[in-house]
């Protein structure tokens, strides 16, 4: 998954310190991996420099380092919100990046079901190509369109099922976002 999306994502809410959005990063998308700092810290210089986020505030707390709070640009809106509408190749982590756009949508209110329906379009096209090789071509092109195929099946099913469920992860995620922003 891309760290600097979900950060956009994080920060399309509202801006916040490097340090909150490491935390709320770990709680929303890395619960088993968590970021560490200096990626959250490298991430967010690259976006800086991309200008696809601003320092919206510093401050510089008694004794300690000066705090630098992000927002993000229209630029960056503009970047984030085509990428939440592209569908995914599959690839071994596909799921993940699916899902952290599905969180990522969440987080800016935005309904998760269109970039669901969108992967799945795009799934089902993709499988009628596959079906076509597998159809005409010779027996190993046939075995490796199968093997996509089952991938892609199963990812439709994930689909289906996430489809199903988005309303109790919708709840999930804002409750989480409330807690993090209370908090933070």
């Amino acid at each position: 998954m891309s760290t600097s999306y979900a950060l956009l994502g994080m920060l399309g809410g509202r801006p916040s310190y490097g340090y909150d959005l490491k935390h709320a990063y770990d709680v929303l998308y890395g619960r088993s991996k968590p970021l560490a700092f200096g990626q959250v810290y490298a991430t967010l210089a690259r976006l800086l420099r991309d200008k696809k986020i601003a320092v919206h505030d510093m401050i510089r707390e008694s004794g300690g380092p000066e705090r630098k709070q992000y927002a993000i640009t229209p630029l960056g809106r503009e970047d984030l919100e085509a990428w939440l509408t592209q569908p995914e190749h599959m690839t071994s982590d596909s799921q993940a990046v699916l899902f952290a756009k599905i969180v990522t949508a969440i987080l800016l209110d935005k309904e998760p079901n269109i970039y669901l329906d969108t992967q799945r379009a795009a799934h089902l096209a993709r499988m009628h190509e596959l079906t076509e090789k597998r159809r005409t071509g010779d027996f190993a092109e046939s075995l490796q369109a199968d093997y996509v195929l089952f991938h892609l099946e199963a990812d439709l099913r994930w689909i289906d099922i996430t489809s199903a469920r988005l309303r109790t992860l919708t709840r999930e995620i804002l409750g989480e976002r409330q807690r993090l922003y209370i908090t933070s």
